[in-house]
């Protein structure tokens, strides 16, 4: 199942009330623009839901209610959601910052527990990608607080901010490879459109 626009932006609307976090404001304007960017790029692709495409994008970080965590939001946003049956959305929260399916790509903090690693590499060793994980994954790394950029000053800010290893050329590659595989899906460049 995957959460309608209107039970997206009240369980949005909550995680805003009770986040604990200070730069609450950063990641909840971020998820918004990939919101946006999704709905606007889903309307141009045949077999797409654009109103889904927007509750997916919307609540792809829903785990950074829960305040300063690094790749933990992954964790913690898919079982929230996981439990409300929401599992469509759950999903998104796991495979929006992997275009590789390495979760070895991730920068940053990581926070998660040894059970919550274990449980991340199983669960990126067995997913099968659709156009939605693709599409967020695209409007992830393309969408900042203050609006959609293009992919690669995206990616530059997120290196200066959580640092760079030796899996980040890859990932870069697939935001890459995502960019012209939706250019191709839209008929054209998909930044015309945002």
């Amino acid at each position: 199942m995957v959460l309608s626009i209107i039970e997206s932006e009240q369980i949005f609307d909550e995680a805003k009330s009770k986040s604990i976090e200070q730069d609450y404001v950063r990641w909840m304007l971020h998820s918004q623009v990939v919101a946006e960017c999704a709905q606007k790029i889903a309307s141009k692709v045949v077999g797409l839901n654009p109103d889904k495409s927007y509750s997916l994008g919307l609540l792809h970080d829903i785990g950074r209610q829960y305040g300063n965590v690094g790749v933990r939001h992954i964790v913690l946003g898919y079982h929230f959601l996981a439990e409300m049956g929401a599992d469509e959305n759950a999903k998104i929260c796991l495979t929006h910052s992997f275009p590789n399916k390495n979760e070895k790509a991730y920068t940053g903090n990581n926070d998660c527990t040894v059970t919550e690693n274990i449980f991340l590499e199983n669960y990126m060793g067995d997913v099968t990608y659709d156009d939605y994980d693709r599409l967020i994954q695209l409007c992830d790394g393309i969408s900042m607080p203050e609006g959609p950029v293009i992919l690669e000053k995206r990616l530059v800010e997120s290196a200066i901010r959580n640092g760079i290893n030796e899996y980040t050329m890859d990932k870069w590659k697939s935001y890459i490879m995502l960019k012209e595989y939706f250019d191709s899906k839209c008929g054209g460049d998909i930044y015309k459109l945002l």
